[in-house]
């Protein structure tokens, strides 16, 4: 196989996330990739585990998703989440497990770069802005390649205040998805209001903890009357418009 593609635990076990891994196995087929999952034999990479402070549950599913790869030879692996992709790139090596590493909207800007996919005649479309994940961004430096995506497919970018370097968390690293805030206003909530003000129709994310959260912030705004935007991820956008490459 060319690339194993590691699903997740967000995008296997979430019915509204699934989306995001068959639109980005779509997208590997359009492109004519050989690639492979593991199915049943995918654990977690233990990210929330050790975030949480439990190391050894962490090294456990470590050192099994290791013998694992170990026992199929693989060493290309592309993922959907920006925390499996920091798991791979920064912490594994430290087990002995050692991968080339890449995050879907690199994979899928390279497959735009080798003519693999076909993206559409360029049209100006929406206004939109773009979210960037914490394990994407500030982590591992992964700017670039989502925002030149959106640009190429005719997106117009509005940037929120807080971006890239200095982007704003949407609130679910370091497993606080999981917990519910003692006060104050939650922190998906102030970023989806710092999308908003952008004025753009579509705040697009590329992580699925991401979606997750901007999306039930601006499902609460909507209904409060308070904005039209909707949440969306880049894969689903790339899978509606591009095409087999040549």
């Amino acid at each position: 196989m060319e690339v194993l593609f590691w699903v997740g635990c967000a995008t296997a076990y979430d019915v509204r996330l699934q989306s995001i891994a068959r639109a980005f196995v779509d997208i590997l087929k359009k492109a004519d990739v050989d690639f492979a999952t593991l199915g049943a034999e995918e654990r977690c990479t233990g990210d929330m585990a050790r975030r949480a402070g439990d190391e050894a549950l962490f090294q456990e599913l470590a050192f099994t998703n290791i013998k694992t790869l170990k026992k199929h030879k693989v060493d290309s692996i592309v993922t959907t989440c920006p925390h499996c992709f920091n798991m791979f790139k920064n912490e594994y090596p430290q087990l002995g497990g050692d991968y080339k590493v890449m995050h879907y909207t690199t994979f899928i800007y390279q497959l735009i770069e080798q003519g693999r996919i076909k993206i559409p005649d360029k049209q100006n479309r929406e206004l939109i802005t773009y979210h960037d994940p914490c394990y994407l961004g500030r982590q591992n430096g992964v700017f670039d390649e989502p925002r030149d995506i959106l640009e190429m497919l005719g997106y117009e970018l509005k940037e929120m205040d807080k971006n890239k370097k200095q982007s704003m968390c949407c609130g679910a690293g370091g497993a606080a998805m999981f917990q519910s805030p003692s006060c104050g206003k939650k922190i998906n909530t102030i970023r989806a209001e710092e999308a908003v003000q952008t004025g753009g129709s579509m705040t697009v994310t590329s992580c699925p903890f991401c979606f997750s959260m901007m999306e039930e912030a601006l499902g609460l705004l909507q209904q409060d009357g308070k904005t039209n935007m909707v949440s969306k991820d880049i894969a689903e956008i790339v899978n509606e418009l591009v095409t087999k490459g040549d």
